[in-house]
C-alpha cells in the first residue's frame, strides 16, 4: 500500500463538491494529458463527456457538468477567478463551442457531448464518467473515470488512483503502524512521525510553508463568508447565515480589513455560548461559500470542508495553544487521521453517506486539536475515535441534489463534536479504551457498505425526498 501527503487529504479546492465538482475537473484535465500522449489536440473533432450513477443524480446541484465542461476548456480550479465561471459556462452553452484546452475550437452542444445519465451506473464505483475525443480522420480515444473522494480520481483498467503517492520511510497505514513508528522511534508527539513521512515529498520547512499557507487560505475563507450577505444561488433560497452572526457576535465593533477581525475574535468574550456560536459561525462561512462556487480547503472534502477550518481557527481564538508551530502540527495530524480513513474505508459520500465526510473531517479536528492541547499519541487516536464513533451512519441526502441542506449545518455540528471529543479524549487514559480507532475505521467501511444507496448522495432518500424539492 502506498502513502497518501497530508496535502493530498488538506488541500485547497473549489466548491461545492470534491467528488462531483473537483473529481470531474480533475478528470477532465487527465483526460486532455491523456489526448496529448497519444494525439494531436489540433486533430480532435469532438469530446464526449457522459455521468452516471451518483454524479449524474445529483450533478446540475454538484456543478459536475461546469467542471466538465471547465476542466475541458483547460481552466484550473485553482487559478480560475470564480466570479468568472457562470460567464464561461454561460458562453459555451451559448455559442455551442468549447475551447479544447484553451488551444482549440470545437463544437460542444450541452445535452449532446455532455450528458447527465440518471439511468445508469457503472460497477466500479457510483461516482463514474467516460470522456470520448473523436479525431478528424475518424478514431476514437475513450477512458472511464471514477471519482473517489476528496478530489481523487481513479481508472478501473488500472484499479489506481491519480495522485502523487510514494512510499515513506515509516508508512503508517493504520493506527497500530502509528503506535509502532512512534514506539521505534521513541518519539512524543505523532506530527513528529508525520514530519519524518512528508520529508518523501518535501523538506521539513517546505511543509511548515505549505501549512502556513493553508492556513491563510483558511481564514481568507472564513473572512469572506462572514462578510457575505444574501440568497445561496441553486433554488432553494436558503439565506446566508454566517454574516448576520458575525455582525451580532462583534456587537458595535467595527474592522476594515482581515488582520482587524481577527484580532477582535482574539479578544472576544470566552464564556461557553460565545465560543460555541463563533465556531458555527465559522463553519458556516466556510460552507456558504463552498455551496457559492467559492475556494475552499477541501479537509478531506467540500461537504466537510468547514469542520477544520473551525475548530482550528477556535483553537487559535479560543485557547491557549496560539502558535504557528500548533498550526503546523494540527494540520499534519489531522491530515494524517484523514488518509487512514481513506486507505481502509472511504471519503467518498457517495459510497459511506456522510459519516465519509462529516464524520472523517471531525475525527480529523479531534485528533489535530487533541494534538497541539498537549494530548499523547494514545489520546490523539482516541479522540478521533469518538469523533467517528458519534457519526456512523449518518447518510448523505442533499435536499435538491445541492451542498446545502442539511451540508452546511452538518459542518458547525461536526465542529463542536470534534472539539468535544478531544475534551474527553484529554481526560481519559487510552489504554482503558474498549474500541480503537482501526476498529472504528472498519466499522465504518461495514457500515458504508451495508447502507441503502438512496443514502449516498442521490437525493433519492432521507431529507431530499421527505422535503419533495426537485433537484436544483
Amino acid at each position: 500500500m502506498e502513502s497518501i501527503s497530508v496535502f493530498e487529504i488538506i488541500k485547497v479546492g473549489i466548491g461545492p463538491s470534491s467528488s462531483h465538482t473537483m473529481g470531474p475537473w480533475n478528470a477532465a484535465e487527465s483526460f486532455i494529458r491523456k489526448i496529448k500522449t497519444d494525439h494531436q489536440l489540433q486533430d480532435v473533432k469532438e469530446v464526449f463527456v457522459e455521468f452516471f450513477g451518483s454524479l449524474a443524480k445529483t450533478g446540475i446541484g454538484h456543478g459536475t457538468d461546469i467542471a466538465g465542461m471547465l476542466g475541458l476548456s483547460g481552466e484550473n480550479f485553482k487559478e480560475i477567478d470564480t466570479s468568472k465561471i457562470d460567464e464561461k459556462v454561460a458562453y459555451i452553452k451559448f455559442s455551442k463551442t468549447l475551447n479544447l484546452n484553451g488551444e482549440k475550437q470545437i463544437p460542444f452542444i450541452y445535452g449532446h457531448h455532455l450528458i447527465l445519465n440518471k439511468q445508469k451506473s457503472l460497477d466500479f464505483h457510483p461516482n463514474g464518467m467516460i470522456f470520448k475525443a473523436v479525431f478528424e480522420n475518424g478514431e476514437e480515444l475513450s477512458q472511464d473515470y471514477y471519482s473517489i473522494g476528496g478530489g481523487f480520481i481513479a481508472t478501473q483498467e488500472a484499479n489506481s488512483y491519480e495522485n502523487h503517492c510514494t512510499r515513506t520511510l515509516y508508512p503508517c497505514h493504520n493506527g497500530k503502524d502509528i503506535d509502532k513508528n512512534i514506539a521505534k522511534l521513541n518519539l512524543d508527539k505523532i506530527s513528529d512521525l508525520v514530519f519524518l513521512n512528508e520529508e518523501s515529498w518535501r523538506t521539513k520547512e517546505e511543509t511548515e510553508r505549505e501549512a502556513l499557507y493553508i492556513w491563510q487560505q483558511i481564514k481568507e475563507c472564513i473572512y469572506k463568508g462572514v462578510n457575505k450577505e444574501g440568497i445561496l444561488p441553486g433554488g432553494l433560497n436558503v439565506t446566508r447565515r454566517a454574516a448576520g452572526l458575525n455582525t451580532k457576535l462583534l456587537g458595535d465593533k467595527v474592522y476594515k480589513n482581515i488582520h482587524e477581525w481577527y484580532q477582535h475574535l482574539v479578544e472576544a468574550d470566552v464564556s461557553f455560548t460565545n465560543i460555541n456560536k463563533w465556531v458555527s459561525c465559522f463553519a458556516l462561512a466556510v460552507n456558504e461559500e463552498n455551496a457559492n462556487f467559492g475556494r475552499i480547503i477541501t479537509a478531506p472534502t467540500n461537504g466537510a470542508s468547514g469542520v477544520i477550518p473551525a475548530v482550528l481557527m477556535y483553537s487559535q481564538c479560543f485557547t491557549d495553544f496560539k502558535s504557528d508551530d500548533n498550526i503546523i502540527r494540527f494540520l499534519l495530524v489531522a491530515g494524517e487521521i484523514g488518509t487512514l480513513f481513506k486507505k481502509n474505508a472511504t471519503i467518498s459520500a457517495a459510497m459511506g453517506g456522510c459519516q465519509a465526510e462529516i464524520g472523517v473531517s471531525s475525527a480529523m479536528a479531534a485528533a489535530g486539536l487533541t494534538e497541539i492541547m498537549g494530548g499523547t499519541p494514545g489520546q490523539v487516536q482516541m479522540a478521533a475515535e469518538i469523533a467517528m464513533e458519534h457519526h456512523l451512519g449518518m447518510t448523505c441526502d442533499p435536499i435538491g441534489g445541492l451542498v446545502q441542506i442539511p451540508c452546511i449545518e452538518r459542518n458547525s455540528m461536526g465542529a463542536i463534536k470534534a472539539i468535544t471529543a478531544a475534551n474527553i479524549a484529554l481526560e481519559s487514559d487510552p489504554t482503558k479504551a474498549r474500541v480503537t480507532l482501526d476498529e472504528v475505521i472498519q466499522s465504518m467501511w461495514e457500515t458504508a457498505q451495508s447502507m441503502n444507496d438512496r443514502f449516498k448522495e442521490t437525493s433519492e432518500g432521507g431529507l431530499a425526498i421527505a422535503v419533495n424539492v426537485a433537484e436544483c
